[in-house]
């Protein structure tokens, strides 16, 4: 008889669960749960109470219904003997943040406080915090210089301080009224065992937290507000574990609701990109994830801590226990894709693919793969949703050039593709140039099994080997495998991730090779994107800004 662990991927809209066999990696069953509240970006729920521009939170209860209604759905699909479960693992969207009392009820869900807005979850794209964000940005040149370095050179206003800060401005009662704010990674592995661990993941990217540092200083703090000084002390205590060690214990109470045994083992939470290396075989320097979506981030493993431009952080123990974790990523890719096929195809393109019985994306594919590279003449800049490696400016906005009466739709479409490999070329080369070796990029994701052309032009552009995930779950799955890594080799799971992620990982048979004659006139192109991603994104011409500036003006 096998045994299994139960991985739980919060994602930004549901909640994925999976059982796993520890001796395989096949997944035997999943459901998906839906959040019901969803994104809460305009009003609260039941209230007439309006949320301000850029704002985005969530309802906790959403989070118990993934827990307590798709895990037990997934063991029964996959008709596994709940007692063979020996271990869950938990993966979150980071930062994703939110004001606690010290039994872990989440301000929200009191109801003196249910119409304040700052008493909910803050989403990780939570961005009303920008201004805090900035300041903090602003002191640090000064104050904290070494902290920046460490996340590329800015502080994101998605992160911890910010979001904090924020509620102490705009809603100082919820802040002396919370106990704790934690990420709700860290609360999901609270409601399992009762009690808060936080995770070395969590608190390294999203809340500046160093291995051997701790939390940015007290003085620093202070600079910035000083009611802030003892924030370390009165609203971030707990305990700090490095990820693939247990949190704790599934308690009695827990467990009755979700169908397995009291007492089996809980993994410290990890974040739902990171989770994803050792899911894909990424467990060792040299190798690069990427995890390609509407987004992308990049995870990068390596034996030193070093500086690199514009990466969103590196953590020791961030992915994978022993080595130092690097995330850097791009704002939107698939995203440009989207908004190319929403709002710039023609109708007779929609009417050929529904007359072929292919959907819009697969035709303008099948049209791009036939042109050349560099045959269409088009060069663009990947920033539709800002930069987030290497430039970590959000402000920035999209370029193309070289249009002219005869472009057609796949035209664009490639030249799109293009850009985003660019981008993840300037990242590739970024960690080159400070002495971090990337020899083999592995690729996971919806666009990494979804769009064959678009893996190729990754191939090419980059001049490297791309290796595909096999699994089309891997957060979820990496969540999985670090509940194994939780519950060790004892209660028959794993003492290391290299075997761990050996045993229960899996990549597919297929490989991208770079075609030796593309990757010369691509060659050409990137120091023609280079050019432009400089000139527009370093101060030479702040032409986007200045139009961004004009456009909300105008707005007013």
């Amino acid at each position: 008889m096998g045994l299994y662990t139960i991985g739980v991927d919060f994602g930004t809209l549901s909640g994925r669960a999976v059982v796993v066999d520890v001796n395989t990696g096949e997944i035997m069953g999943s459901t998906v749960t839906t959040y019901p509240h969803g994104v809460i970006e305009n009003r609260l729920p039941d209230s007439h109470r309006t949320l301000g521009t850029d704002w985005a939170l969530q309802d906790p209860t959403d989070y118990l219904k993934v827990l307590e209604e798709g895990i037990p759905e997934a063991i029964r699909l996959s008709k596994v003997d709940p007692q063979q479960v020996i271990g869950i693992g938990i993966d979150f969207t980071a930062c994703t943040m939110m004001p606690i009392k010290a039994d872990g009820t989440v301000l929200c869900q009191l109801d003196e406080f249910r119409d304040n807005p700052h008493a909910w979850v803050k989403l990780w794209k939570h961005h009303a915090a920008q201004k805090h964000a900035d300041l903090i940005n602003e002191v640090a040149q000064y104050k904290e210089k070494a902290l920046l370095e460490r996340y590329g050179g800015k502080i994101s206003s998605e992160w911890l301080l910010p979001k904090v800060w924020q509620i102490l401005e705009e809603a100082p009662e919820i802040y002396e009224a919370c106990d704790l704010f934690v990420e709700a990674g860290d609360w999901a592995v609270m409601q399992l065992t009762g009690e808060l661990v936080r995770s070395s993941c969590n608190a390294g990217y999203k809340g500046l937290w160093h291995k051997h540092k701790g939390y940015p200083s007290k003085s620093f703090l202070k600079e910035l507000d000083s009611r802030l000084e003892n924030l370390v002390e009165e609203k971030l205590s707990g305990l700090i574990l490095p990820i693939g060690s247990a949190a704790g214990t599934l308690t009695f109470e827990m467990a009755s609701k979700l169908g397995v045994t009291e007492g089996i083992a809980v993994a410290v939470g990890v974040i739902d990109a990171h989770v994803a290396a050792p899911a894909c075989g990424v467990v060792k320097p040299g190798q690069m994830l990427m995890i390609m979506g509407t987004s992308a981030c990049d995870i990068v493993l390596s034996e030193e801590e070093k500086i690199v431009e514009g990466v969103s952080g590196v953590v020791e123990d961030g992915a994978v226990a022993g080595y130092f974790a690097y995330e850097a990523g791009q704002a939107a890719v698939g995203d440009i894709f989207d908004w190319f096929v929403t709002n710039c195809v023609p109708e007779t393109y929609y009417l050929e693919a529904k007359a072929r019985g292919v959907n819009i994306h697969q035709l303008l594919e099948e049209k791009a793969s036939r042109l050349k590279p560099g045959q269409h003449g088009l060069l663009a800049l990947d920033w539709w949703n800002g930069n987030r490696s290497v430039l970590v400016d959000a402000d920035l906005t999209g370029f193309i050039v070289g249009l002219n009466l005869a472009t057609k739709p796949e035209e664009i479409y490639r030249a799109l593709v293009e850009a985003t490999a660019f981008g993840k070329r300037m990242i590739i080369d970024a960690f080159k140039s400070q002495g971090v070796d990337i020899d083999e990029l592995v690729a996971c994701g919806g666009l990494s099994h979804k769009n064959k052309m678009l893996m190729q032009i990754y191939a090419d552009i980059t001049g490297m080997t791309i290796k595909i995930a096999d699994s089309d779950q891997a957060p979820a799955l990496g969540a999985a495998i670090f509940a194994a890594l939780a519950a060790g080799k004892e209660q028959g799971g794993y003492d290391g991730m290299l075997e761990a992620s050996n045993k229960m990982a899996k990549l597919k048979d297929e490989t991208y090779q770079p075609i030796e004659k593309n990757v010369k006139i691509y060659n050409q192109l990137f120091e023609e994107y280079r050019k432009l991603h400089d000139y527009f994104g370093k101060g030479q011409n702040n032409i986007m800004k200045r139009l961004k500036s004009i456009k909300m003006n105008s707005s007013l």
